[in-house]
């Protein structure tokens, strides 16, 4: 099986997965729609294994990904940063298995069904 499409064109399901993933790195806890959260989860895992590489190249590859332009701060930088010197560092002994999807119930509006996506601790 390959991926989720998640009903959108393949730039759109690029720019959603970026802005799930920053958002997951900066906060360590988001609440999404359960085949977001699945989906986001192998983005996470290739994330915090560029973060446990930890070289030039590997953060690189890890600043092509995670967001750049955010309104509000300097996310990018924030999350970048935070990826490789608090969340990578957490998992140096750990061969994948980065995040937990906890489900929680359906959204109210449309009856889909929610979970929350976190960080192991």
């Amino acid at each position: 099986m390959g991926y989720r499409k998640l009903g959108r064109t393949s730039d759109q399901r690029k720019a959603l997965l970026r802005d799930l993933a920053t958002d997951l790195i900066i906060n360590e806890r988001i609440q999404t729609t359960e085949t977001r959260a699945k989906e986001l989860r192998s983005v996470i895992e290739k994330l915090v294994t560029l973060g446990k590489r930890g070289d030039l190249h590997a953060r690189r590859q890890a600043a092509a990904f995670v967001r750049k332009e955010v309104a509000d701060d300097e996310s990018n930088k924030d999350a970048l940063q935070k990826l490789f010197s608090d969340i990578a560092p957490r998992y140096e002994d750990r061969q994948g298995g980065y995040t937990r999807i906890l489900k929680v119930g359906p959204r109210r509006g449309d009856s889909a069904p929610m979970a929350i996506i976190e960080f192991v601790d």
